[in-house]
């Protein structure tokens, strides 16, 4: 049986299983439908035109786990932010880790979708948030929303600055042959509340994974919030990570996407101006080789006046990898004084490494200052020779001109453990050990 089918087949015992609101049926039911109308996205649209999900869709997923699967610290210790005191939201296979989590409702809420859904308490969550911002008329996303239920319900209350980091962890144990995993994070940032959140999705083993996660991203009137996505997985792991950012006047969101490894991962990454004032930036790092392929998609939708977005991708692409950036910049009539910023950088370590870059402008306003860049090269050779005439091995230069490269994205991360972990890590991706941090 394909996925397609497998999916909608389930659907009925899938509700009964999780025992959903009324009020979530009839969302479910219409996100079923579009799901069931449109399928999964194929290289005939546009907007998926360089990936191809055939390949992945293959796999015989299972689409609930058949068991409960405890894992111990020490086996994922290492995925956290180490030195540092953080709140902890995390799953095992799409089920809720009492053991390995840390959540908290004192004075805010860090704790479970689940209990937003079910909860009287958290019923506003329901009218009011869930799926209001998300692409009801993308496939993907309407079939998170039939198959949801387990995700991080982050809710700040206003004029509150978190003392310290979230962290939204999802661990796949690969105790079954494949798997397929919905999660949905919801989060609101209330008036003048600062915080910062870090989002991993990781696997144990090497068994397939398919992971279609939406995170809705409120952000309140002068809301602070700095969002790191950490994409460093096993090369048999699939990610497409679908987030929706809503921005009220004045609030300020940052978005920094971390792609390291996987096999395929897909990120659509979305932003909406609901005020004046509003601040958005969108920065990433991608350093893949082998067989890789990380597609970047990017919507900043200008609606309001005097606002600025900027957006800043690097790219190091080596073996048969393949890179996509296709970033878009929508300027509405009304939002006159737009300034919006947008740079792809990127470099070929191979002949046979691929990327296909689509930078967007779309403005209807006259008033405005935009700009794209987008740049394709190699290695400079004279900083090349420049290096190794002073005694710096050619390996070793190499890995420090690309560690400049990526520095303009990392030099932003304001959590100094989490800057330090993503030094390491591209340090690891370059096969050096440079022996400081960025």
């Amino acid at each position: 049986m394909e996925l397609k089918e497998k999916l909608i087949s389930s659907f009925m015992a899938f509700e009964e299983k999780v025992d959903v609101a009324t009020e979530l049926h009839d969302l479910r039911t219409s996100a079923l439908k579009n799901f069931e109308a449109k399928g999964f996205p194929s290289k005939k649209e546009e907007a998926w035109k360089y990936t191809s999900l055939n390949a992945v869709l293959k796999n015989d997923f299972s689409i609930f786990p058949k068991k409960e699967h405890a894992i111990e610290i020490k086996e994922v210790k290492k995925y956290f932010i180490n030195d540092v005191d953080t709140y902890k939201v995390i799953f095992i296979d799409g089920v809720f880790s009492t053991f390995l989590s840390s959540t908290t409702h004192d004075g805010l809420d860090v704790c479970l979708m689940s209990s937003a859904l079910t909860k009287p308490k958290y019923k506003m969550v329901i009218d009011n948030y869930f799926n209001q911002i998300a692409n009801k008329e993308d496939s993907l996303t309407s079939l998170n929303t039939a198959f949801a239920y387990e995700g991080a319900y982050i809710n700040i209350p206003k004029s509150k600055v978190v003392e310290k980091p979230i962290e939204i962890i999802y661990f796949s144990t690969g105790n079954e042959a494949a798997l397929m995993t919905q999660p949905r994070n919801l989060i609101i940032v209330g008036e003048n509340a600062h915080v910062q959140i870090v989002e991993r999705h990781q696997s144990l083993n090497e068994n397939p994974v398919l992971t279609n996660s939406v995170t809705e991203i409120f952000a309140q009137k002068r809301a602070i919030v700095d969002y790191y996505k950490i994409q460093n997985d096993v090369q048999t792991a699939n990610l497409i990570d679908n987030t929706y950012i809503s921005q009220k006047q004045e609030s300020r969101v940052a978005v920094h996407t971390f792609s390291f490894g996987g096999n395929i991962t897909r990120n659509n990454l979305n932003f909406y101006h609901h005020g004046e004032r509003i601040d958005s930036t969108l920065k990433g790092i991608t350093i893949i080789g082998d067989k890789q392929h990380v597609d970047h998609y990017t919507l900043v939708n200008h609606e309001q006046p005097n606002c600025e977005s900027h957006q800043n991708y690097k790219t190091i692409l080596d073996g048969n990898s393949t890179g996509v950036f296709n970033g878009k910049i929508y300027v509405e009539k009304e939002a006159q004084k737009t300034d919006a910023f947008q740079q792809n950088n990127n470099i070929l370590l191979s002949d046979k490494a691929t990327i296909n870059a689509k930078p967007q402008l779309e403005i209807f306003a006259d008033d405005v200052k935009c700009s794209h860049g987008c740049t394709i090269g190699q290695l400079d050779d004279n900083a090349m020779f420049y290096m190794q005439q002073r005694g710096i091995p050619k390996k070793e230069a190499k890995a420090l001109l690309m560690y400049a490269f990526t520095s303009e994205v990392t030099s932003s991360i304001k959590i100094p453990e989490l800057k330090a972990k993503i030094a390491k890590i591209i340090a690891t991706k370059l096969g050096v050990n440079m022996g400081f941090d960025l």
